[in-house]
C-alpha cells in the first residue's frame, strides 16, 4: 500500500515555469495525454503540398472526426501562425510554394508527454463542468493574392522532429501505462504548458492568425492578435465574440491535439520548452512583394537571415546562391514580364534553400516543429550496399568570432570507431580560410571517401569529425572542436540526406566511449558542422546465426584444462595468443568451462562472418546464473543483440538483487544505442515495481548529468523515470534535493567563514534547516528512503576541523523510538569512488552470508548527491582508532596493548569482553580480505574506527587499485592491509591464546577464498565502471590491480598460503605504526588531546595478601647476555628486607598479561612494548622502560601491589607460582602436534603444512621452529624440502606448500616430517601416504625421536 501510494501521480503544482537552457526539469515531451477509453486524437492540418490554400477546413470536414458528444470531452486544440497582416499580390494566384507547416503523421495519436506534471490522464477525469476553447489557427488566405511565404506554423510536434526521440517517448509511455492510475483525487486533470521568454528580436511586431474551436459553435472562430497577447485576455476576447461573456464557468485554452493549457497570465509569444532549450521557434514570413524596389528584396534577404539565425546561424549554400541571385536580379531596373518571372523563381528557390534547412535542422536536433511537407530528393541509383562509405563535408557554420582571428584556415579528418577501436581514419589537408555571407563559416564542399564497403561496416559504427584549426601565431595545427554520427540514423537505415552536427569545442576526443549517447541533439550552442549523405534507402542486414565448425577436432583433455585456465582470466587481460585458443575451441566452451563474455570478447573481428558465429554461440549458452550476463554489457560489446541477450539474462533477477548492481547498469547505458534499449526499458519498469530502485536510480541518473559528453543522454533518462514515478513520489524527490541545497549552502558558508565566526555562522544557518521541516513536515532522507526524518537537533549538529569542513547533521527520526539519524555532508569531495568501494564490499558480505559465514561487517551509506558533494551515514558509538591511541599517550600507536586497554574499559565483564573480542576478531577479518582485494590505501589511524561492541570497520576510500600516497619516491602505504600487532595482541588477548591467531588466519583465508569464486562477477563490476570518470579508475591495468589480488588461477591451498604470507607482512610492517604515530602527532598539534574517560566500578574479586609482606620497591640493577638475556632486580621490603631474583622481560610480560585478567586496564601501569626501533640498544632502553613500570606498579593501587601474583613474582614464597598460572594454549593431555593437508593429482603430490601446536624446546622454552620433509624411500637422497622458520612461538602458523612432481602412486611411500629449532631437534612424524584421507585437514602427533 505504501509503494502505490507513492506510485501514484498527485495534484499539479499549478503554473509551472521552464526556462530553456535551464538545469532544472528536461521537458522530453512527456506530458502526454493518454485518452484510455476511445484512444482517439485529432490533429487538424494537412501535410500535402497541395492542400495548402485549404487550410481553413470546413466544419463538415471536422465532423468526420470529431464525435458527437461535447467537445469538452477531448483535448483541447490550438494551431497558430504568424500572420504579418498584409495582402496577397493578385499576381500570386495559382503559384504553389512551400509550406512549413507540421507534419501530422510525425506523432500516430498527436498525444501530448510533460515531465514536472508526470502522470497518466483518463479520458473520464478531463474537464469535467467545463467549458473548453477549441483553437486551431491556420495560414491566413484572406484575399485572392498568393503570397511568397517563407515561415511556419507555431504549432509544435509533441515529442520532437528527431525520429529517436519519437520514439523513447511512446516507448516510456507504454511502460507507465502498465501502471494507470485512476484515482481523481490525486490527479487535477490539469497540465500546466511550460513556457519560455522569446528575444523581442525575433518577434517584433508579429502577429498570430488563430482558429478556434469552442464548445459554443461547430465552426471555428478566426482571430488575429499580437505575438504579446495574454492568454487570459484571448480567452476573454473568444467569449466575446461568442457572446458567453462573462463566462458562467472556467474556460481554459489548449493546443490543438494537447490538453496541456496554457497559463491564464502567460503570453501566447512563449511556446513550449523542448530538451531543456530546443523551443517552438516562431519565424516570420518574408515580407511580401508588393513592389520590386531593392529595399524590398533587402527586407526579404534580412527575413531569411533572421531564419537562419533562429536555426543556430546555419547558412547551407543553397540560401547563398539564392540570395546571391536575388540580389543580382534585384539590382536589375527592369519590371518586364520576364523580369517577374525571374524574381518570382529566385523567391521560390529561396524559399525551398530555407524549408530544406528547416527540414535538416528538425531531424538533425530535438526541435518541437516539422515540416508539413518533406522535400525529396531523388535517389541516388549508383549507391548500394556494395559501395563504399562516401559523404560530403559541406561547411562549419557559425564559426565563433574567437576563431577567427585566432586561426589562418581551417580543415577537418574523419574516422571510423567501434567499440573505441578505430576502423579508418581520413584525414583532409584542405584549409579552407573563414568566408562571411549572413555569418561566419569555413565552406569546404568536400566529398569524403572511405575505402570500406558499406556492408563490410558493423552495424554500431559511429563517424567521428574533428575541426583543426592553424594557429596563426604559432602555424601549428590544433585541434578546435570535434563531433560523431552513429550512421544508423534511425533502426537499421543508413544515414542519408543533409545531416547538422553540433561540434562540441574541446582539444582532446573520448574515442574510448563514442556511442550515440554522446552525440548531442541538444540545439547547438557553437559551431555546426554540415554533412551530406547521398539519397539512399539502404538497411544493415542483420547476420543471422551460423555455426561453422568446418575441419575443427575436438580438444583433448589437455586442452580443455587449458580453457579451464584459461577462463580464470578477465577477457581484457588475455593476450592474443590466448584469445586465438579460446576462439578456435570457442565450440567446446561452456558455462561449465568458460564464461560467454570471455568466448566472444575473443572473437578476432566483427566482420559478418564473425558475428553470425557469435549469435550461433549466443544462441545456444546456457547461462548458470543471470549475472555471468553482465559482462556482456561493457563497452566491449556493442553489438544491439548480444547486449539484447544480456538484459534479458538480467530479467530473471529480483529487484533486490537489482539494486546491489544499479550502479553500474546506470553507467553501462551510456554504450546503449537507443533510449529505447531493452536495458532502459527493463530500469524504468523496475522503478515502477520497486520504491527502492527508483529512488536509488534516480539519484544516480541526477549524479550522472555531471558527465559531461553524456549529460543530455541522462537527463532524457532521468525525465522518463520521473515521468515514470508519478507526482508523488517526484514530491518527495522535490524535497530531498531542496534539503541538499540548502545543506550544501550551509556547508559552503561554514567553509567560508573564518575560525573564531564558524560556529556562529552554523548556529545562524541551521536555522534555514528548520524553516525547511516547518514547511515540509517530513522528508526522506537521499541515503534511504525507508528513513524519514522530520527535524533537526540543533545541539548534536557540529562540523569537523578537516580540510572541507564537512558538516555533522543530527536528523531526527520520525519514528521517535529508533533514534537520531547523524549524517555527514560533505562539498569538495568526489563521493562516487566511495559509493563503488562500498558497494563492492558490501557484495563481498553478501556473498559470505550466502556461505553462512558472518563476517560481523559494518557497512555504511554513502550518496553521492552531486560534482564534490555528498552525504554519508554516521555509525553510532564509533570512535576512530586515532582517538584510542591519543587516549594512551604520546606513543599510544606504538604501544601493543592500547586496543585491549580500551575494550577493558568498555566491557569489565568477561563476557561482554569476550563478545567484544570475537566480533573484533570477525570484522578484522573481514576488512583485512576487502581491503586487499581492492587495493585500499591511506590508511591510518584517522580512518580505521571501533564500535564498543568490537566491531572495527574502515572510512574514507579516495585512494584505492593501489594507488598509494607517495612521499617522494617512498609509498606511504607499505602493508598489503592493515593488521598491527596491537590487533594480534587484543585477539589473543596478550599471548595468553596463540590458536587465535591460527584461527584468525584460517578465518581470512576462508574468506578470500569464498570471494574468488566469484572473481568474475567483481571484475565485471570494475569494468562496467571504467568510463565512469573516477580518478583512481580509469583503465585495465587497474582492473588487472584486483585480478591479481583475487588470484583467480590459484588453487584454495595456493591461495591460502599467499595470503597467510600478506598476513604476516603486514604484522610484521613497522612503518604502519610509524605512521600512526607521526598521524597521531600531527592531530595533536592541532588540538589538545582527549582526555581518557572516567575510569568505572569493576565488579572483581581481588585477592589481597597481608600488608606485612608488602614491597617497598623493586629495582633493576643490570642484566647477562644469554641468548635470551636475564634482569638482576633487587627488591625491598616493607620491613626493609633486602632480596635478589632473576627475571626475564618474558617472565615480565606474563606477570602483566595475568594482571590484567584481574584488575581493570585503568589500574595498571602500561607494560613497555616488545619491539624496538633499528640500531637502538634493546636491552638497555628495556631496563629503564621495566624500572618506570616496577615503580609505578608498586607505588599506584595498593591492592595490585600487594596482590598475590606480584608477590609471589619477587619473593618467590607463595604456592601459586606463575607457571601454575600460565593460560597459554597447552592443555592438559594435548601433546606436541602438527596440521597438514595433502592433495594427489596427476602425479603431483602437495602437502600444505598449516600449524603446530605446543611446540617446546628440552628447556621448557618456546622454539623457532621450521619442518623438513622427505619423501621415502629416497635413495638419491633429493626429497628434502625446508619451510622458513616462524618467529619464536609455541603454536606458529605456516600454510607453506610443499610439492613433489613426479610422483607416480603413493603405495609404499612414506613422507618423514622433522621440526627443528636452530638445529635442535623439536620433532618428528612418519606418515604413510597410503592411508592418507587427501583434501582433509588432520592433526599429525608429533614423537620425540626421529625413526
Amino acid at each position: 500500500k505504501y509503494f502505490h501510494s507513492l506510485e501514484k501521480p498527485g495534484p499539479q503544482a499549478p503554473h509551472p515555469e521552464c526556462h530553456s537552457g535551464s538545469d532544472g526539469d528536461v521537458p522530453l515531451g512527456f506530458d502526454r495525454i493518454v485518452d484510455e477509453v476511445s484512444h482517439e486524437f485529432f490533429f487538424y492540418g494537412s501535410s500535402h503540398p497541395h492542400h495548402h490554400e485549404e487550410i481553413f477546413f470546413p466544419a463538415e470536414l471536422f465532423s468526420q472526426n470529431v464525435p458527437d458528444q461535447h467537445c469538452y470531452s477531448h483535448p483541447l486544440v490550438a494551431r497558430g501562425e504568424l500572420y504579418p497582416g498584409t495582402a496577397i499580390p493578385h499576381w500570386q494566384q495559382g503559384t504553389v510554394a512551400p509550406m512549413v507547416g507540421f507534419r501530422p503523421s510525425l506523432l500516430p495519436d498527436c498525444r501530448n508527454f510533460f515531465v514536472v506534471d508526470s502522470h497518466p490522464y483518463s479520458h473520464e477525469r478531463e474537464l469535467h463542468g467545463r467549458n473548453s476553447v477549441n483553437s486551431v489557427s491556420n495560414a491566413e488566405r484572406g484575399n485572392t493574392n498568393l503570397q511568397f511565404q517563407i515561415g511556419f506554423d507555431n504549432l509544435d510536434a509533441d515529442q520532437g522532429s528527431n525520429e529517436n526521440t519519437v520514439g523513447f517517448c511512446n516507448a516510456v509511455e507504454k511502460i507507465r501505462n502498465a501502471y494507470p492510475a485512476f484515482d481523481l483525487k490525486t490527479n487535477t486533470g490539469k497540465i500546466w504548458s511550460i513556457t519560455t521568454r522569446f528575444p523581442e528580436r525575433i518577434l517584433g511586431g508579429t502577429k498570430f492568425r488563430f482558429s478556434i474551436w469552442t464548445d459554443f459553435s461547430p465552426h471555428p472562430v478566426l482571430l488575429t492578435q499580437h505575438a504579446g497577447c495574454i492568454t487570459h485576455d484571448l480567452i476573454v476576447e473568444i467569449l466575446r465574440c461568442t457572446n458567453q461573456y462573462p463566462a458562467r464557468e472556467e474556460c481554459l485554452l489548449s493546443v490543438c491535439g494537447k490538453v496541456g493549457f496554457s497559463t491564464p497570465h502567460c503570453h501566447e509569444g512563449y511556446g513550449q520548452v523542448f530538451l531543456g532549450n530546443a523551443v517552438c521557434q516562431l519565424f516570420p514570413f518574408l515580407p511580401p512583394f508588393l513592389s520590386y524596389q531593392q529595399n524590398n528584396i533587402d527586407n526579404v534577404i534580412e527575413a531569411a537571415k533572421a531564419i537562419c539565425s533562429v536555426l543556430c546561424s546555419v547558412e547551407t549554400r543553397d540560401i547563398t546562391d539564392a540570395v546571391w541571385k536575388l540580389r543580382a536580379l534585384g539590382r536589375k531596373t527592369g519590371s518586364n514580364f520576364n523580369s517577374k518571372m525571374l524574381l518570382e523563381a529566385a523567391v521560390t528557390e529561396l524559399s525551398m534553400a530555407i524549408s530544406r534547412l528547416i527540414h535538416a535542422y528538425s531531424s538533425s536536433f530535438d526541435a518541437n516543429f516539422q515540416l508539413a511537407s518533406i522535400p525529396r530528393s531523388p535517389l541516388c541509383a549508383d549507391i548500394s550496399l556494395n559501395s563504399q562509405l562516401s559523404f560530403t563535408v559541406c561547411s562549419a557554420h557559425n564559426i565563433p568570432e574567437a576563431w577567427v582571428t585566432s586561426y589562418k584556415v581551417f580543415s577537418f579528418s574523419c574516422l571510423l570507431t567501434y567499440a573505441g577501436k578505430t576502423i579508418c581514419q581520413v584525414k583532409i589537408c584542405k584549409n579552407t580560410p573563414v568566408k562571411r555571407s549572413f555569418f561566419f563559416l569555413a565552406d569546404w564542399n568536400e566529398k569524403v571517401n572511405f575505402p570500406l564497403r558499406i556492408k563490410a561496416l558493423p552495424r554500431e559504427t559511429m563517424l567521428t569529425i574533428k575541426l583543426l584549426g592553424v594557429n596563426s601565431a604559432s602555424k601549428n595545427a590544433e585541434v578546435l572542436a570535434w563531433t560523431c554520427l552513429f550512421l544508423p540514423v534511425s533502426c537499421r537505415r543508413l544515414v542519408h540526406g543533409t545531416v547538422l552536427l553540433s561540434l562540441a569545442p574541446c582539444s582532446t576526443v573520448p574515442t574510448a566511449v563514442i556511442t550515440p549517447g554522446i552525440c548531442s541533439t541538444d540545439t547547438p550552442t557553437s559551431a555546426t558542422l554540415q554533412i551530406d549523405f547521398p539519397e539512399a534507402d539502404l538497411e544493415f542486414i542483420k547476420p543471422e546465426p551460423e555455426e561453422r565448425r568446418g575441419d575443427l577436432v575436438e580438444p583433448t583433455q589437455e586442452c580443455l584444462k587449458h580453457i579451464a585456465r584459461l577462463s580464470q582470466r578477465h577477457s581484457l587481460l588475455l593476450s592474443e595468443q590466448q584469445r586465438r585458443i579460446l576462439w578456435f575451441y570457442r565450440y567446446s566452451c561452456n558455462n561449465q568451462n568458460c564464461s560467454l563474455p570471455l568466448v566472444l570478447g575473443s572473437a578476432p573481428s566483427w566482420d559478418r562472418t564473425t558475428v553470425s558465429e557469435m549469435y550461433a554461440l549466443l544462441r545456444a549458452w546456457r547461462f548458470s546464473h543471470p549475472l555471468q550476463a553482465l559482462g556482456l554489457l561493457t563497452f566491449s560489446f556493442p553489438d544491439q543483440d548480444i547486449r539484447r541477450a544480456a538484459v534479458q539474462q538480467i530479467e530473471n533477477v529480483s529487484n533486490d538483487e537489482l539494486l546491489e548492481y544499479l550502479p553500474q547498469l546506470v553507467q553501462v547505458l551510456k554504450f546503449e544505442w537507443s533510449l529505447e534499449s531493452p536495458l532502459v526499458k527493463l530500469l524504468l519498469s523496475r522503478s515502477l515495481q520497486s520504491i527502492q530502485v527508483a529512488h536509488q536510480l534516480y539519484w544516480l541518473l541526477k549524479n550522472a548529468q555531471n558527465e559531461v559528453h553524456f549529460r543530455m543522454w541522462y537527463k532524457k533518462l532521468l525525465a522518463a523515470l520521473q515521468f515514470c514515478a508519478g507526482q508523488t513520489l517526484n514530491n518527495e524527490f522535490s524535497k530531498e534535493e531542496k534539503l541538499i541545497r540548502i545543506l550544501e549552502d550551509i556547508a559552503a558558508k561554514v567553509k567560508a567563514a573564518t575560525d573564531p565566526k564558524r560556529k556562529e555562522v552554523l548556529k545562524e544557518e541551521l536555522s534555514r534547516l528548520q524553516q525547511f521541516f516547518q514547511e515540509v513536515k517530513l522528508c526522506r532522507l537521499p541515503l534511504n528512503p525507508a528513513l524519514v526524518v522530520q527535524g533537526i537537533e540543533t545541539d548534536s549538529c557540529s562540523y569537523f576541523t578537516s580540510n572541507a569542513f564537512p558538516l555533522k547533521i543530527s536528523f531526527i527520526n520520525a519514528n521517535a523510538p529508533s533514534g537520531n539519524i547523524n549524517v555527514i555532508f560533505k562539498i569538495g569531495d568526489d563521493l562516487r569512488q566511495d559509493m563503488l568501494v562500498l558497494q563492492i564490499i558490501h557484495l563481498m558480505d553478501n556473498i559470505w552470508l550466502q556461505e553462512g559465514l558472518d563476517m560481523q561487517m559494518i557497512i555504511y551509506r554513502c550518496l553521492s548527491t552531486g560534482k564534490g558533494q555528498g552525504l554519508v551515514q554516521m555509525v553510532p558509538d564509533a570512535t576512530t582508532l586515532a582517538k584510542i591511541h591519543r587516549e594512551s599517550g604520546l606513543i599510544g600507536p606504538l604501544k601493543e596493548n592500547t586496543i585491549k586497554k580500551w575494550f577493558h574499559h568498555h566491557h569489565p565483564l568477561q563476557s561482554s569482553y569476550q563478545e567484544a573480542i570475537r566480533n573484533f576478531f570477525y570484522s578484522c577479518a573481514g576488512w583485512c580480505v576487502v581491503t586487499f582485494i581492492l587495493g585500499v590505501c591511506d590508511r591510518h589511524s584517522d580512518n580505521i574506527m571501533l564500535t564498543k561492541a568490537g566491531h572495527m570497520f574502515h572510512i574514507d576510500f579516495g585512494r584505492f587499485l593501489g594507488h598509494a600516497q607517495m612521499f617522494g619516491s617512498i609509498r606511504r602505504d607499505r602493508a598489503p592491509f592493515i593488521f598491527t600487532s596491537e590487533m594480534e595482541y587484543f585477539i589473543t588477548e596478550g599471548g595468553k591464546n596463540p590458536q587465535r591467531f591460527q584461527e584468525f588466519v584460517e578465518l581470512c583465508c576462508r574468506a578470500y577464498n569464498i570471494v574468488r569464486k566469484h572473481s568474475q562477477l567483481l571484475l565485471n563490476l570494475l569494468e562496467m565502471m571504467l568510463h565512469a570518470g573516477l580518478p583512481e579508475l580509469k583503465s585495465i591495468q587497474d582492473v588487472k590491480y584486483v585480478y591479481d589480488n583475487l588470484r583467480p588461477q590459484d588453487s584454495d591451498l595456493q591461495a591460502t598460503s599467499y595470503f597467510t604470507r600478506k598476513i604476516k607482512e603486514s604484522l610484521e610492517c613497522f612503518p604502519v605504526k610509524l605512521n600512526n604515530l607521526i598521524h597521531t602527532l600531527v592531530q595533536m598539534s592541532v588540538g589538545s588531546s582527549a582526555k581518557p574517560p572516567a575510569p568505572e566500578s569493576v565488579p572483581q574479586e581481588w585477592m589481597v595478601l597481608d600488608t606485612e609482606r608488602s614491597l617497598s620497591r623493586a629495582t633493576i640493577l643490570g642484566f647477562s647476555r644469554k641468548p635470551d638475556p636475564i634482569y638482576l632486580i633487587q627488591v625491598v621490603q616493607t620491613c626493609n628486607v633486602v632480596t635478589f631474583v632473576e627475571k626475564s622481560f618474558h617472565q615480565f610480560s606474563t606477570l602483566h598479561s595475568h594482571l590484567q585478567k584481574q584488575f581493570p586496564s585503568h589500574a595498571l601501569p602500561e607494560f613497555p612494548h616488545s619491539w624496538h626501533l633499528p640500531f637502538t640498544d634493546l636491552e638497555h632502553k628495556r631496563v629503564k622502560d621495566l624500572n618506570l613500570y616496577l615503580k609505578q606498579l608498586l607505588s599506584g593501587s595498593r591492592k595490585v601491589a600487594n596482590n598475590e601474583l606480584v608477590l609471589s613474582f619477587f619473593l618467590n614464597w607463595s604456592k601459586n607460582t606463575l607457571a601454575e598460572h600460565s593460560s597459554s594454549l597447552t592443555l592438559a593431555g594435548e601433546k606436541p602436534g602438527v596440521q597438514l593437508v595433502m592433495s594427489y593429482e596427476n602425479t603431483c603430490l602437495t602437502i600444505m603444512l598449516k600449524h603446530m601446536r605446543n611446540l617446546h624446546l628440552p628447556d621448557g622454552s618456546a622454539p623457532s621452529a621450521h619442518a623438513e620433509f622427505y619423501l621415502l624411500p629416497d635413495p638419491g637422497e633429493v626429497s628434502r624440502r625446508k619451510t622458513r622458520t616462524a618467529p619464536k612461538g609455541s603454536d606458529p602458523t605456516y600454510n607453506e606448500l610443499i610439492v613433489y612432481d613426479r610422483v607416480p602412486e603413493l603405495q609404499g611411500r612414506v613422507l618423514k616430517l622433522v621440526v627443528k629449532s636452530k638445529g635442535t631437534f623439536v620433532g618428528a612424524v612418519n606418515i604413510q601416504l597410503s592411508s592418507v584421507q587427501l583434501n582433509e585437514e588432520k592433526w599429525y602427533p608429533l614423537g620425540n625421536s626421529v625413526i
